[in-house]
């Protein structure tokens, strides 16, 4: 390619150029050091010795020339590309994306407004709280498998990290006088990790009070929470069991929604638990200075994150508290 050519190529090319990638482009291929001016100053040895010196002057003219229409170009792509870029200022601003709240703080709200609708009134005891409440004073002995360092956070030999919301039921007793209908919604702690355990979860604790409530009363309870919860097609049943707070117990068992019963990793036989239940055992009422010969009551105590696992299908507990991103963006 002689000097010509290369003024008519480059020319060509630069006022092809459209955006600012095109400029930067034609700019090395012309100016760069391994552009096609250098490439054609290399050239200059294999000239005659008398051409060399005028034909070198006409490739420094041409080098000037097109640094010169770069410049031009350049200012002329600059004004260009501002114009399209134009911005009324007096427009609505675009506004950020919003976020939204948490899956257990949607299920809480959930739960609350589910009771509410027959007369449970949302309460909140301490996070950390006094042994008496949470386990002497709901007949727990001292040589209890859940007064075990092991099993329970202990702050001190008298105080502990609330191992379960029935901390709140003595509380409640001493703190009105019956009809009770308490749902006490809080934070409890347990040395317990796997894909359904973690060590600091949330429960929610229904505690009911009054002259002749009885078994009957309890599993209507129960029977209207699944039912505004999971819907009709999800199935309950109810266990006997034993706590020490109650009598008689029950654990609340809903067909898992994972593998719709038939078994996995999460639920093992088709069925997962939801939590204890039962009637008020009369020590308990003793402690909250409630006549047992003339009141009685149940009580539940359900996991929030296991009946939104239930509910949403999840089969790992510990993806409420890993903070992904993609995982939270779902609901």
């Amino acid at each position: 390619m002689n000097i010509d050519q290369l003024k008519k190529t480059s020319s060509e090319a630069l006022e092809a150029a459209k955006t600012e990638q095109d400029l930067e482009k034609w700019r090395i291929a012309y100016l760069g050091k391994k552009g096609k001016i250098s490439q054609l100053a290399k050239t200059l040895q294999t000239l005659p010795p008398q051409k060399r010196p005028q034909t070198g002057r006409q490739l420094n003219q041409l080098k000037k020339l097109i640094l010169v229409e770069f410049e031009k170009k350049k200012r002329k792509l600059n004004l260009t590309l501002e114009q399209k870029k134009w911005l009324d200022p007096t427009l609505p601003a675009i506004l950020p994306p919003i976020g939204h709240l948490h899956p257990i703080t949607l299920t809480i709200r959930e739960i609350v407004s589910i009771f509410e609708g027959i007369g449970y009134q949302r309460v909140s005891y301490p996070e950390v709280e006094w042994d008496y409440f949470a386990f002497e004073a709901l007949n727990m002995p001292k040589d209890h498998p859940a007064r075990d360092e092991w099993e329970t956070f202990f702050v001190s030999d008298k105080i502990v990290l609330t191992p379960h919301t029935s901390s709140g039921q003595v509380r409640e007793m001493l703190s009105q006088k019956p009809p009770i209908r308490m749902l006490n919604i809080a934070k409890c702690y347990r040395r317990q990790q796997d894909v359904s355990h973690v060590p600091m979860f949330f429960q929610f604790e229904g505690l009911f009070i009054d002259r002749q409530a009885s078994i009957a009363n309890l599993k209507g309870t129960l029977d209207y929470f699944t039912t505004c919860f999971f819907g009709p097609k999800r199935i309950t049943r109810i266990r006997p069991y034993h706590f020490r707070f109650t009598e008689p117990s029950f654990e609340v068992d809903v067909s898992c929604g994972v593998c719709n019963g038939h078994g996995c990793k999460l639920c093992k036989a088709g069925w997962l638990e939801l939590g204890g239940a039962g009637m008020v055992h009369p020590k308990v009422l003793k402690a909250g200075r409630i006549d047992s010969s003339q009141y009685t009551g149940f009580a539940f105590g359900w996991g929030v994150e296991r009946v939104c696992m239930m509910k949403t299908n999840i089969s790992d507990i510990r993806l409420f508290y890993q903070n992904d991103i993609r995982f939270l963006e779902q609901f």
